[in-house]
């Protein structure tokens, strides 16, 4: 496939951007520093504005999907504003560009109880929640969307660097467990499972999530 993906030198992105040119799809990188991106002869490193729809629909036209790894970082200001802004501008591109939407999103959206999602309990780390209250945000825009094939990844409770094994449960709106604990995943096999959803769909217009 021909694969656009927005954030491709942040945490999950490069993830997701390794585990895409090892199978062997052609990638365009939307980043806002091409040079950060390593050379590959299947990877177009572009620079992009994720604010800007219009230009961005641009960079979008002729791919087979586009994955939004986009964070404005956990350090900026008004972070949760600056996410929902970003993520309404590259849904608005997606549909003039007229491709697939795939967007990694949070945990705090997982519900782990009837009506009670991760991020309103009072366990939730405060220094997380603007980021996470951007992403229950878009996956609120993506729900209420009429015209885009979507799909929406949570990861678990708990994301870290480590092995590629390809071996994960999947599940849907609720926060996986282990046990009596939170569920974890490496970032290399939250990529993994990405481009598995974008090879096979599986998840059209819905919300999964994926763990150990």
């Amino acid at each position: 496939m021909k694969l656009a993906l927005i954030g491709a030198s942040g945490f999950v992105g490069a993830a997701v951007l390794q585990e895409a040119l090892e199978r062997g799809h052609q990638v365009t990188g939307i980043v806002r520093d091409p040079a950060k991106l390593a050379q590959h002869p299947a990877l177009h490193a572009v620079a992009g504005d994720a604010y800007n729809a219009a230009a961005l629909a641009e960079q979008l036209k002729g791919h087979d999907a586009v994955i939004h790894a986009f964070n404005p970082g956990w350090g900026t200001a008004d972070l949760r504003e600056r996410f929902i802004a970003g993520s309404q501008a590259i849904i608005a591109a997606s549909q003039l560009a007229g491709v697939r939407l795939l967007v990694v999103g949070g945990a705090g959206s997982l519900y782990v109880a009837p009506g009670v999602q991760l991020i309103d309990t009072p366990e939730f780390p405060a220094e997380y929640k603007d980021g996470a209250e951007g992403a229950r945000q878009t996956l609120r825009l993506l729900q209420a969307e009429q015209r885009l094939d979507w799909s929406f990844v949570s990861p678990p409770a708990l994301l870290q660097p480590g092995v590629r094994t390809g071996q994960f449960r999947i599940g849907g709106d609720q926060l996986l467990m282990a046990g009596d604990a939170p569920a974890q995943i490496s970032v290399a096999d939250l990529a993994v499972a990405i481009i598995d959803e974008l090879e096979h769909p599986q998840h059209l217009r819905q919300r999964f999530t994926v763990g150990y």
